[in-house]
């Protein structure tokens, strides 16, 4: 029962998550972030958006080693609807970051003993019993007259 509980919690959670990367990335701002307009604080602009004068840092910037790749800006290359491209490469994202995350996850769950099947294990004694039947047990008479009481 519990591990249906927990498939379909982690299928809501996985549903979600893809729901929110497909469709509400899409309406995400197109606005630099605060990263990109700290780096330009200082500088002027022409229409296209290039440097024209000032001191900032954006001055320096220069393209990433990825920014050829196919999810490079948001978006996957190749698909012309922006709207489309941007769902799919945070659903892409999301199943990377899942594989991941799930692979990690099973190379460390916990595991029993090598070769151990847990039907096979012997059950658990009840607190304060001993196998030698008694009450006390091995630990009377380790601890007593050696009378076993």
């Amino acid at each position: 029962m519990k591990r249906v509980r927990l498939a379909a919690f982690l299928g809501a959670g996985l549903l979600v998550a893809l729901l929110l990367a497909g469709i509400v990335s899409s309406a995400a701002s197109s606005q630099p972030d605060g990263l990109d307009a700290t780096a330009r604080e200082g500088c002027t602009f022409n229409a296209d958006d290039e440097i024209t004068g000032g001191d900032c840092l954006a001055k320096s910037a220069k393209e990433h080693d990825m920014a050829d790749s196919p999810l490079a800006d948001y978006g996957i290359r190749g698909i012309d609807n922006s709207f489309v491209s941007t769902g799919l490469s945070g659903v892409a994202g999301v199943l990377l970051v899942g594989a991941i995350g799930g692979g990690v996850f099973w190379l460390l769950r916990r595991r029993g003993t090598a070769g151990a099947d847990p039907e096979d294990a012997p059950a658990a004694s009840p607190v304060g019993a001993s196998s030698s039947g008694g009450a006390g047990g091995r630990a009377d008479e380790a601890a007593g007259d050696g009378s076993g009481r």
